[in-house]
C-alpha cells in the first residue's frame, strides 16, 4: 500500500511553492494561500454534505483543492472517483474535495502545484512554471 498523505504533508509541499502561505482559523483549520488567494484548504464535511453524500462520505480528512476551471474539476471526478468528489455546495466553483488519506506523495505534489498555479498571480505562475497556461 502507498503511503497515504496527512496535512503536514499538504503544509510541506503547499509551502514549497513560491509566495505561499499557510493560515489557521479560529477552529483550527489550515489553508494554503498564494497573493491572498486560498488554493488548498482542510474543510471537514457539513451535515448537508454528509446528507447529500449518505454512504459515500468519506470518514477520513477532507482537502479542498482549487482547480483550473469546471473542465478540469470534471477530469478529476471521472478519472478517480475514489479520491476526488464534490457536493452541491461546490456547484459552480472551481474547486475539488479530495479524500486526503488516499492521496499518495506524487498526486499531492501534482494537484497542489495545480491549484496554486490556479491561484497564483500570472507573473509568479510564469516565473515558477515556464509554458503553463493560467
Amino acid at each position: 500500500m502507498l503511503p497515504v498523505a496527512t496535512w503536514d504533508d499538504v503544509a510541506r509541499v503547499g509551502l514549497a511553492l513560491p509566495g505561499t502561505t499557510e493560515a489557521v482559523s479560529a477552529r483550527g483549520r489550515r489553508r494554503w494561500q498564494v497573493g491572498g488567494r486560498t488554493f488548498l484548504r482542510d474543510r471537514p464535511l457539513h451535515r448537508r454534505d454528509l446528507d447529500e453524500l449518505g454512504t459515500r462520505a468519506p470518514s477520513g480528512p477532507v482537502l479542498v483543492a482549487s482547480v483550473p476551471d469546471e473542465g478540469a474539476k470534471a477530469a478529476l471526478l471521472a478519472a478517480e472517483p475514489e479520491i476526488y468528489f464534490t457536493t452541491s455546495h461546490f456547484d459552480g466553483w472551481a474547486a475539488v474535495l479530495c479524500r486526503l488519506d488516499r492521496l499518495d506523495e506524487q498526486s499531492l505534489t501534482e494537484l497542489a502545484t495545480e491549484a496554486w498555479a490556479a491561484r497564483a498571480p500570472r507573473r509568479l505562475v510564469a516565473a515558477h512554471l515556464p509554458g503553463a497556461h493560467s
